[in-house]
């Protein structure tokens, strides 16, 4: 059976309606077919922005909350450094959100100029950019808000314990998963990245 391959436009005999591929293929343990360069730009664009719309939501709530605060009568009551993390953090969450909707905003400008491969590199820059940004802006919440709950130094420790597990999350597990399967050959049962 042929079909047209909805992000190529070209025709496609190895796959079938159900979306698997051939029915010989990875049915009866044989590897798929390799990726075109335009189709895996076309799934890492896709990729991109299911990734954006998660950081996004978070991003832009977390923003909000922090431009309430300071209309809130406790407020006033800050000490200076208080305020100074206040000011960084609220300024570290405006980068956040910069970063996280940049590749939207250039998708946009950029949109039928065939510079997708250029678009999704720059894309997943800003997004790790973003990231970084968006657990600095958690860390000078968490600062702000245990520094009013919680008695001295422990603030500060909960905070550090905190982000030393967004490290581990957010960074240090893929980093590791890259270099554990960093020789390996990918086979029918692996997906494709």
């Amino acid at each position: 059976m042929t079909l047209m391959h909805e992000s190529t436009g070209r025709a496609d005999s190895t796959r079938n309606p159900t979306g698997h591929s051939g029915v010989a293929g990875a049915a009866h343990g044989e590897e798929e077919p390799p990726e075109l360069a335009r189709e895996r730009v076309n799934r890492r664009w896709s990729e991109t922005l299911q990734e954006t719309r998660v950081a996004q939501t978070g991003v832009q709530i977390l923003f909000g909350f922090l431009l309430s605060v300071a209309f809130t009568p406790l407020f006033r009551d800050l000490d200076v450094f208080d305020r100074v993390v206040y000011t960084v953090t609220v300024v570290l969450g405006a980068s956040a959100t910069a970063a996280l909707i940049a590749p939207v905003s250039i998708h946009r400008f950029l949109s039928g100029q065939r510079m997708k491969d250029d678009l999704v590199n720059t894309a997943s820059r800003l997004m790790v950019c973003g990231m970084v940004l968006l657990a600095l802006t958690i860390s000078g919440t968490l600062l702000l808000i245990l520094r009013v709950v919680v008695p001295g130094l422990l603030a500060e420790l909960l905070v550090g314990s905190v982000m030393l597990w967004f490290a581990v999350c957010w960074y240090g597990l893929p980093l590791w998963l890259r270099r554990r399967s960093g020789g390996r050959p990918r086979g029918p049962g692996r997906p494709r990245s």
